[in-house]
């Protein structure tokens, strides 16, 4: 596929873009998707945004601001799709998947993350609908689980699947890759809890909060870009801050 031309954006072209695709974003958080008439409009804006964000806002090596545990929001909110919280029936079976373009497709326990290398920071969570919020997060970084599945040259990009009515989202690897992006197992000092995706979520401080999967169950290894429980709603795919 062809890439688009990055155009000499001046500031007052950028602006347009950012009002543009920020209404894209705006009219899926509120639920609407423009109808028949402006839906595809809203779609094209709506990838116009995703590459704005990932060819020319993102950088690998750019990190969130971290913040001081003193700083921490009394609350944070949390969300789910399914009608009720969704819980384990059985945790001690509960394992992460690797799959996919891997060469070492892999099945983790709980246990055998927890001696995985572990990265904690404080941050700011975003969310699309407008408020944030800071917390602690530790886990292992997605790297770490990369590196010791070896995927294939071909494999560009992540599905990350729940078991929260099979939410999923797509990370392209670079992102996937970001040094504060982890696979969190603990929050605020202690185990991660149901509310918020225990026993394993995917964070980063670098998206929004849609794209953090909760309750994961898997991650496979792919060659096209894979959509995701919100974006194939309207919300922007690659959902960066």
């Amino acid at each position: 596929m062809t890439e688009p031309q990055t155009p000499g954006l001046d500031r007052r072209a950028f602006v347009k873009l950012g009002v543009a695709g920020g209404a894209a974003s705006l009219a899926a958080a509120c639920g609407w998707d423009g109808g028949n008439a402006l839906r595809p409009r809203l779609l094209d804006i709506s990838r116009l945004n995703d590459w704005v964000g990932e060819k020319l806002l993102f950088s690998s090596t750019r990190l969130a601001r971290t913040y001081d545990p003193a700083e921490r929001s009394a609350m944070l909110p949390s969300y789910f799709i399914s009608t009720a919280m969704p819980m384990l029936e059985n945790p001690d079976a509960w394992r992460l998947r690797v799959a996919g373009l891997v060469q070492r497709p892999l099945e983790l326990s709980l246990d055998e993350l927890l001696t995985m290398p572990r990265v904690t920071y404080t941050v700011k969570h975003h969310c699309v609908e407008g408020w944030s919020a800071i917390a602690t997060w530790h886990g292992v970084p997605v790297s770490a689980i990369v590196q010791r599945s070896e995927p294939l040259a071909a494999a560009r990009y992540i599905q990350f699947v729940s078991f929260d009515s099979d939410y999923s989202n797509g990370w392209d690897m670079a992102s996937a890759l970001h040094p504060q992006t982890i696979l969190a197992y603990g929050m605020n000092d202690n185990p991660l809890p149901p509310a918020h995706g225990a026993p394993l979520r995917l964070y980063s401080p670098t998206k929004l909060g849609y794209k953090m999967t909760k309750y994961l169950v898997s991650m496979t290894f792919m060659d096209r870009r894979p959509g995701g429980y919100w974006e194939d709603r309207g919300y922007p795919w690659f959902g960066g801050i």
